[in-house]
């Protein structure tokens, strides 16, 4: 029970490596606030976490939007009282969530700015909003999902821009978190398998990740196992920042 007595909000949980780190973590004994734009969705997943003995609350809160934040941490405060672990996972290139394949010069300004609110602004706002809570307690973890596309770049300039700025924020977190307790990493992944299409992108060991591997490595970083790590960027992407074959 690695995690007995923590609480864990983690954004876009409805699904994919949000839903299933929160299952990990309510299996070792996490108190979960999952939480997504998706509504129907976190609250059916926290009542499965719920009914295989583990204790959850799903809450609709859209990142982009920082009073639904502030209520999101505010409802973890009241129910569970402290917030140990923050993982920033909501996120998405919007040519991919929209259904939009047009090139960069011709994206819509819209799209752009869903880009950068949703991968980068949503995770400075969510630590905004927990940080004074970590702070007080002198303890706490922020996870910050990045991309490999944000180290490689792609055709998907905002979102390998906001992937990116993912490493910053993590690396201005540990400064900022540091004299209190407060540890920040960002985990890149490449391929992961939540849908089939990343079946077909390259890696040098020749497949893509199960999600377990990815959240496994999450569970690590904001266990007591990790205390000495913040600050860092961690690659999990098969050798393809190396360069595919």
């Amino acid at each position: 029970m690695e995690f007995s007595g923590k609480t864990a909000i983690i954004t876009g949980a409805a699904s994919g490596m949000g839903l299933l780190s929160g299952q990990r973590m309510a299996a070792e004994g996490a108190n979960v606030v999952l939480t997504d734009v998706n509504e129907d969705g976190v609250k059916a997943a926290a009542a499965d976490i719920r009914q295989s003995g583990g204790e959850a609350i799903g809450v609709r809160a859209d990142v982009t939007d920082y009073e639904q934040i502030a209520h999101a941490v505010e409802l973890t405060m009241k129910t569970y009282g402290r917030v140990d672990i923050l993982l920033n996972n909501a996120g998405g290139a919007p040519s991919r969530v929209f259904g939009r394949p047009e090139g960069f010069k011709d994206r819509d300004i819209e799209l752009l700015d869903w880009g950068i609110d949703v991968n980068l602004k949503g995770a400075v706002l969510f630590s905004r909003a927990v940080i004074g809570h970590m702070i007080e307690q002198k303890t706490g973890v922020i996870i910050n999902m990045g991309s490999i596309e944000g180290v490689t770049g792609s055709g998907a300039v905002e979102y390998s821009a906001a992937k990116s700025g993912m490493i910053g924020l993590t690396k201005s977190l540990a400064l900022y978190g540091a004299p209190y307790g407060v540890r920040a990493c960002c985990v890149s992944p490449g391929p992961v398998l939540t849908r089939p299409a990343m079946a077909n992108m390259k890696t040098l060991l020749g497949r893509a990740a199960e999600p377990g591997e990815i959240c496994d490595f999450i569970l690590y970083l904001c266990s007591d196992k990790a205390a000495f790590i913040t600050g860092s960027h961690h690659l999990i992407d098969g050798g393809r920042s190396c360069g595919a074959p």
